[in-house]
């Protein structure tokens, strides 16, 4: 006789489907992205003057981490600091040196190299905790790697970025820090306290956000896609193979990693997803207000690959 499976577990602030099959929803992100960049290569003259709106669709983002964030959650991480510290110890030394290696393997220019750098110091992205409960990974530990490498982003992500491509282009460090604090670390702590202080409201937010996040991480894809539409025609294959190449590796490296740190299977999908996928978001905020404009490119075509990649990933570990 054959027994119908149990339902999945559910995330709470996502949206809960059965465990044997990713649905039509889980995939209506990546729709969203590529419709993005079809506007973008259409329509670039509608986007650019749209610019200004990155720095604050990037903040909402954050605000919207925040309010998925619970103590109970990072408490049921920290009882197992090990993992932890190995998942953020992974992130911030496993991708902004793939990055770096990847740079100078494929001789992207000192503007390229930047950007992708700036990719790999960042923190790992919101849509990762997503990726590992569709995944059957440890949504605990991915919820706590995302928030405790957040934090670890303002003096980590300006540091690595200076340490590693200083030499190519000028690296504000000190502003980019301050940046940081404003619109990455200020908006997740007042997710965190209006949850605290008035729970139903942030509840019914939390609800939301998901959803408006992907619109706006959509919005910033395209954006910086009609702003550098000149540039990816001519770089288009060479800066492709490095975003690829750097997500992969940085799945494969994290899981690879976590399995000889003696890891449960959870926790190397969880570690391995997280390493893998960054918060490019941020990474394009800071390109556009730091750096030359090209080197926002790396970062939006991070934030559509890694989503494809990561379904895909999800998918097989999913029937698994």
């Amino acid at each position: 006789a054959h027994r119908r499976p149990a339902p999945g577990p559910r995330l709470s602030g996502l949206p809960g489907t059965p465990a044997s099959a990713l649905s039509r929803r889980d995939w209506a992100p990546i729709a969203l992205l590529l419709a993005a960049c079809l506007l973008a290569w259409w329509l670039p003259q509608a986007l650019v003057p749209l610019k200004v709106a990155i720095v604050p669709a990037l903040g909402l983002i954050m605000f919207g981490m925040g309010l998925t964030l619970t103590g109970a959650q990072l408490t049921a991480a920290l009882r197992r600091p090990r993992w932890l510290l190995l998942g953020v110890a992974l992130q911030f030394a496993v991708m902004p040196l793939l990055a770096y290696a990847i740079a100078g393997y494929l001789g992207l220019s000192s503007t390229l190299a930047a950007g992708l750098i700036l990719v790999g110091a960042c923190p790992g992205g919101t849509a990762s905790n997503v990726m590992v409960y569709l995944a059957r990974g440890d949504v605990a530990l991915s919820v706590a790697m995302t928030a405790v490498s957040t934090l670890a982003a303002v003096l980590l992500t300006p540091w690595l970025t200076l340490w590693l491509a200083g030499t190519r282009v000028d690296v504000p460090a000190v502003a980019m820090l301050l940046d940081i604090l404003r619109i990455v670390l200020l908006p997740v702590l007042a997710g965190m306290l209006l949850r605290a202080l008035l729970r139903g409201p942030a509840t019914a937010l939390a609800r939301v956000m998901p959803g408006l996040s992907m619109l706006l991480i959509a919005l910033i894809v395209a954006i910086i896609l009609a702003l550098n539409r000149g540039h990816l025609a001519a770089t288009g294959t060479v800066i492709a193979s490095a975003v690829v190449a750097h997500n992969a590796l940085g799945f494969a490296l994290g899981y690879v990693a976590a399995w000889f740190g003696g890891a449960a299977p959870a926790q190397r999908r969880a570690i391995a997803i997280e390493v893998g996928m960054q918060n490019s978001g941020l990474a394009t905020a800071l390109a556009i207000k730091y750096l030359p404009a090209l080197a926002a490119l790396p970062a939006a075509l991070f934030s559509v690959w890694q989503n494809v990649a990561g379904l895909a990933l999800a998918a097989v570990w999913r029937r698994r």
